[in-house]
């Protein structure tokens, strides 16, 4: 677990940073949304994050499938050898033999088990994993599939002072969660949720998103993960794109009429007075959808890839504080766990017993490429009897929301706002103040 005093002293370690890379993570991590419960893989406790091995990789994604998929499928007293489909999506790790297979050794699963191994996919990956289940479940009837979906932070530590990569380190965290899915009829009384829909938008032909976040390396030839200024503009204009082919199929008409007769007059106003219609935002400005969402959708579960995508999508889909609330508990208590955080955030909800048979859930992916993911699930029966005692917010969930999410960074760290660039000496340690010893 990442405390504020912890994080210091891995900042401090890196020695090619000095004052103004140490602003600028503060300021960066004192806005992100990221409280001091967050994960960090083990070789950062070791010390040994600028030497990763490749075993450092392979041991943490180890740890993560052996107790997720192995709680998951006793608790739904299902046998390795059931499963006929196996997805695995870690995008920054690859191994031989590959993750799938690791998996199915571990477990001794059926040697005509399907296997979809996805790398490189970002954090939009796990419903690129539900689609290909989906579209596998069209040809073959009656199939169990499994999907693993996590990030392998080990060997992927950027330890040099590049800005736009440095700022990865501020928001990634160690995290994963296993997913069954099926279309046998026999359990459909298990079941939680039902897909409803899926929509998959890739802007990777636009050089502009396709460059905004990406493995690269710095100068001095350190790898690590790129995230450009221009990164919440491609959001948008992929979220755009994407909301145009979802919103038909999951709103009801009456809203659709609504919206089409707002455009149609708002456009005869521009046509009539053209100044009027202009605007001067700034790229990547949020722009309002201008439609109800709230009129086909219950619960809005949406990606934690930082602070400000959630406040982004906040804003356009006119969602209200308690809306978003289960991202931006997840984002301070896990922090951005890449393609799993979608997960982490329905848990939030059933956890909270919000999840009643009906009901609609919104979920809603950015990924590298540039992608965005969305789709909807239909809760099938009453999540609210706490009956999943494998929810990870279980042991905490009457503490969120707290009464405030800030994080003490300023209060320990805020000194260094105040140092001279000219006479600043990095010390041997970052003093604190003596309520935080």
């Amino acid at each position: 677990m990442v405390s504020t005093h912890f994080s210091g002293e891995i900042i401090h370690r890196n020695k090619n940073l000095g004052l103004e890379e140490y602003k600028f993570l503060l300021k960066a991590i004192v806005s992100s949304g990221i409280g001091e419960q967050t994960y960090a893989p083990r070789l950062v406790f070791e010390g040994r994050e600028e030497r990763p091995t490749l075993q450092d990789g392979i041991s943490e994604m180890e740890e993560f499938y052996v107790d997720t998929i192995g709680k998951l499928l006793e608790r739904q007293q299902i046998s390795p050898k059931e499963v006929d489909i196996l997805v695995v999506n870690v995008s920054m790790l690859t191994s031989m033999p590959s993750l799938p297979s690791r998996i199915i050794n571990h477990y001794k699963m059926r040697e005509d088990i399907k296997v979809f191994n996805l790398t490189g996919m970002g954090c939009s990956a796990s419903l690129i994993s539900v689609d290909i289940v989906k579209n596998i479940f069209k040809s073959y009837p009656n199939k169990l599939a499994l999907v693993a979906t996590s990030e392998s932070l080990s060997p992927n530590w950027y330890s040099g002072n590049n800005r736009s990569m440095i700022l990865a380190n501020c928001l990634f965290r160690s995290g994963g969660a296993a997913i069954l899915l099926t279309n046998k009829r026999s359990l459909r009384k298990k079941a939680m949720f039902k897909l409803k829909c899926l929509v998959r938008t890739h802007h990777g032909a636009r050089e502009e998103s396709y460059n905004c976040c990406i493995q690269s390396e710095d100068k001095q030839g350190r790898v690590g993960f790129y995230l450009g200024k221009n990164l919440p503009k491609a959001a948008t204009r992929a979220l755009v794109d994407n909301l145009k082919v979802i919103a038909p199929k999951i709103l009801p008409v009456t809203e659709l009429l609504r919206f089409m007769v707002k455009l149609f007059i708002k456009k005869i106003k521009m046509h009539q007075n053209p100044s009027k219609g202009s605007t001067n935002l700034p790229p990547g400005t949020p722009i309002k959808a201008g439609i109800n969402f709230k009129t086909g959708i219950e619960h809005f579960c949406i990606h934690t890839g930082g602070k400000a995508v959630i406040d982004g999508i906040q804003h356009s889909l006119d969602l209200t504080d308690y809306d978003i609330e289960p991202a931006r508990m997840t984002l301070y208590r896990f922090g951005n766990t890449s393609a799993s955080s979608l997960w982490y955030v329905l848990a939030y909800m059933e956890a909270k017993k919000r999840l009643k048979r009906g009901d609609r859930v919104f979920m809603i992916s950015f990924g590298a490429g540039f992608k965005c993911n969305s789709c909807v699930w239909e809760v099938l029966r009453d999540l609210t009897t706490g009956e999943s005692k494998g929810n990870v917010w279980n042991h905490c969930i009457n503490d969120y929301p707290p009464k405030s999410i800030s994080n003490p960074f300023t209060k320990m760290y805020g000194w260094l706002q105040d140092e001279d660039p000219d006479t600043f000496k990095i010390p041997e340690t970052f003093k604190i103040p003596d309520e935080y010893m």
